[in-house]
């Protein structure tokens, strides 16, 4: 009877993972048309589409997204650059459910099948971070944020199991050196994002490769165990917005960032908040 009892509940598991994968298509199948019609008739209603995507797929997968802290808000043109750890794939769909800009990410996930075609559409820019043109790729970073759009940019430039904060690169973050229109300078939000619970229960070292992806993993296994799991629950947390004025480099702003950060993953880690974000 035990066996025949966890044979049952495999089988839902696997039954609940098809119906997501179904699910996922479906979506795509009604909002990519949907994207493209809004962005053909140059509709402002084009920009909200990627945030509410996101918001039906995180829903879809069954995760639940805990906001501690408040995401900066523009002031007047000039957009926000929002500085983010990375752990896995699925800190998009999370992020970009809360957060309404676009990433920046490597160029080789333009290349990717299917998932860079759906970066293409939600506006994601794309950058060689072994250019020899680096000054080129910071260039088009700075157009793109003059042009008003905000940034989600994940400076450790790899991902990993989410437990530590790797080295944050400063060199993009140049772009925001240089006050914008008006003579304003660009505000920059370090955001922690962590997941910290599976089922309800805090996540253990040995559950947390199921949402993180790094190292040699597999994608195809990786996403088919997130549509059997889906049960994640992600902490996002919104750290005090500042500017490279505060600093004097990007150097000792891109410390910063690191700093705070990395404290705000200990905080998800141990289930100590500081005030304001408990």
């Amino acid at each position: 009877m035990p066996f025949q009892s966890e044979m049952t509940s495999g089988a839902r598991v696997v039954a609940i993972a098809w119906l997501r994968v179904a699910g996922f298509w479906l979506l795509v199948a009604a909002m990519v048309p949907l994207f493209l019609g809004l962005r053909m008739a140059r509709s402002p209603k084009e920009k909200t589409m990627p945030l509410l995507f996101h918001r039906l797929l995180v829903r879809l997968l069954g995760f639940k997204v805990r906001v501690r802290g408040q995401m900066a808000q523009r002031e007047g043109t000039v957009p926000i650059l929002f500085v983010s750890n990375h752990a896995s794939y699925l800190d998009i769909p999370v992020l970009g459910s809360v957060i309404p800009a676009s990433f920046v990410a490597k160029s080789e996930v333009a290349r990717w099948p299917f998932i860079g075609m759906m970066a293409r559409l939600q506006k994601t820019v794309f950058v060689e971070r072994r250019s020899i043109r680096a000054a080129n790729q910071r260039d088009g970073l700075r157009e793109e944020m003059e042009n008003g759009k905000s940034l989600i940019l994940f400076p450790e430039g790899t991902s990993s199991d989410g437990m530590r904060t790797l080295p944050f690169k400063s060199s993009l973050l140049s772009i925001v050196e240089k006050p914008f229109q008006g003579g304003a300078f660009a505000k920059v939000q370090p955001v922690t994002i962590l997941c910290t619970e599976i089922g309800g229960f805090p996540i253990g070292r040995s559950w947390r490769p199921y949402y993180a992806w790094y190292g040699d993993m597999t994608l195809i296994k990786h996403v088919w165990d997130v549509f059997k799991i889906g049960d994640f629950t992600v902490d996002v947390i919104f750290h005090p917005a500042v500017t490279v004025q505060d600093f004097g480099s990007r150097k000792l702003l891109s410390a910063y960032c690191e700093r705070t950060v990395a404290k705000g993953v200990d905080q998800c880690v141990t289930g100590r908040f500081e005030k304001g974000y408990a």
